[in-house]
C-alpha cells in the first residue's frame, strides 16, 4: 500500500522553516510522503536536508495582474494534477484562496487550510483592503465549505468572526492555537547586565506598530528612562503594509531606536533582552511572543486578537490599547523600572507556554486533522 502523499503550499520557504517544518518532520515520521511548495530564496538547502522534497513555485503575495495571476493558478492547478496529493495543506490567504480553487478543478478532495490572522485585508483602512474584503470574504464562502475541507484558526475572536459572517460552516473550523514553541530551544535565561533592552521583534510592517513603538521610546527617553529600543526584523516588501528600510535606516542613525535587521537566531536575541514588545493591531496568535514567553521574557502587547491570547494582563505581561502609544510607553517604564516584576512574569510566561503551546501539542492536534480527513 502507498504512503499517502500530503503536500504544502506556503508563500516563502523562510516561512515554511520558521512554523511549519517540524510539522512535516512529524508527518514523514508518520508515514506520509510530504512535499512543500513554496517561493524559494534562501531556505532550500534547510529543506533539502531535512529529507522533505521541494518543489520550487513562484507565487507574489501582492501580485494583482489579472493575467499574470491566472497563470500562476494555471500552473497550480497543473502541479496539483501532475502530483496528486491526498491532502493538501495550504497556508496564508493567498495560498488558501488559490489553493482552494486549484484543489477543486484539480480533482484534490482533501484539503487543510490554514489562516494565521486575517492579514492586511481585514486590519487595514486603506480603500484597497475595504474594496478587497467583501470580494474575499464571497471567495471564503465558495471555496472552504468542501466535506472534507479544513479550516484551521488560532484564536477564538478568528473563529467567531468566520461563523458571524458565515464564510464557513462551524463545523468545519478547528482551532489550534499557534504553531508551536519548541521548548527545548527556546529556554529561559538570565537577564543580561547593563541597561534594559527592549526589542520588537518582527516583519517591519506598520500594523505591527512599529510607529507606535519608536514614539514610546521617544516619549521615554525625554523622560529620562534609561533603556535600549530595538526593531528585530527584515522590511518587507512584498506587504503593503512595509515600512521603507530607508525610514528604518534613518530612525537608526538618528538613534531613535536600533535596527538590527533580521535574524535567525532567535534565542540569542531574546537573551540579549529584557522585555519584549509586540503592539500589533492584529494577529493570528503570534509566535514571536510564544518564543519570548518561553525564554522567560515579560511581554508588552497590544489588548487584540491574538495578542491577548498569548499575554494574561498582570501575570506574565501588560496589554495595552491598539495605536496607544501613551498607554505603550507607561507600559514599558513600568518593567524598565521593576526588575522582580520582570523575573515574576517572565517565570509565568514559561509555566504558560509549556502548558498550553509547546510544540508536539500543536502537532499532535494537526495529525489528528489529517487523520479524520484520511478516512473512508
Amino acid at each position: 500500500m502507498s504512503r499517502p502523499k500530503i503536500l504544502y503550499f506556503i508563500t516563502e520557504d523562510w516561512y515554511f522553516c520558521s512554523h511549519r517544518l517540524p510539522l512535516a518532520l512529524a508527518a514523514r515520521d508518520a508515514g506520509y510522503d510530504v512535499a512543500v511548495v513554496t517561493n524559494v530564496n534562501e531556505h532550500a538547502d534547510v529543506i533539502r536536508r531535512a529529507g522533505i522534497r521541494l518543489i520550487p513555485f513562484d507565487l507574489s503575495r501582492k501580485g494583482m495582474n489579472p493575467a499574470s495571476e491566472l497563470a500562476v493558478l494555471a500552473r497550480l492547478v497543473a502541479l496539483y494534477r501532475k502530483e496528486k496529493p491526498d491532502i493538501v495543506h495550504q497556508v496564508a490567504m493567498k495560498p488558501v484562496l488559490y489553493g482552494s480553487l486549484a484543489a477543486r478543478l484539480s480533482g484534490v478532495s482533501r484539503v487543510v487550510n490554514a489562516l494565521a490572522g486575517l492579514g492586511y485585508i481585514f486590519t487595514s483602512d486603506q480603500p484597497k483592503a475595504r474594496f478587497l474584503r467583501p470580494v474575499i470574504g464571497s471567495a471564503f464562502r465558495g471555496l472552504l465549505n468542501s466535506r472534507r475541507s479544513r479550516l484551521i484558526l488560532q484564536n477564538q475572536d478568528d473563529r467567531a468572526k468566520f461563523i458571524r459572517k458565515r464564510f464557513i460552516s462551524e463545523k468545519r473550523i478547528r482551532l489550534i492555537r499557534g504553531s508551536g514553541v519548541d521548548t527545548a530551544v527556546f529556554v529561559p535565561t538570565p537577564e543580561p547586565p547593563g541597561v534594559p533592552v527592549v526589542i520588537l521583534p518582527s516583519r517591519m510592517l506598520w500594523d505591527k506598530g512599529v510607529r507606535e513603538f519608536v514614539d514610546a521610546a521617544g516619549q521615554l527617553k525625554k523622560r529620562g528612562i534609561s533603556a535600549r529600543f530595538v526593531l528585530v526584523g527584515d522590511a518587507d516588501p512584498h506587504n503593503p503594509s512595509a515600512i521603507p528600510t530607508e525610514q528604518l535606516t534613518a530612525w537608526h542613525a538618528e538613534g531613535a531606536v536600533e535596527w538590527w535587521g533580521r535574524r535567525d537566531d532567535m534565542p540569542a536575541v531574546f537573551e540579549q533582552s529584557h522585555i519584549v514588545c509586540l503592539p500589533s493591531y492584529r494577529e493570528g496568535l503570534p509566535k514571536v511572543l510564544l518564543e519570548a514567553a518561553s525564554c522567560g521574557r515579560p511581554i508588552v502587547t497590544t489588548d487584540t486578537p491574538g495578542c491577548r491570547d498569548v499575554v494574561r494582563q498582570g501575570e506574565n505581561g501588560l496589554l495595552v490599547p491598539v495605536r496607544g502609544t501613551a498607554e505603550l510607553a507607561d507600559a514599558l517604564q513600568l518593567l524598565i523600572e521593576q526588575p522582580e516584576l520582570r523575573k515574576k512574569m517572565g517565570c509565568k510566561g514559561r509555566e504558560i507556554v509549556v502548558s498550553e503551546f509547546a510544540l508536539e501539542k500543536v502537532v499532535a492536534k494537526t495529525m489528528n486533522i489529517y487523520r479524520e480527513l484520511l478516512k473512508p
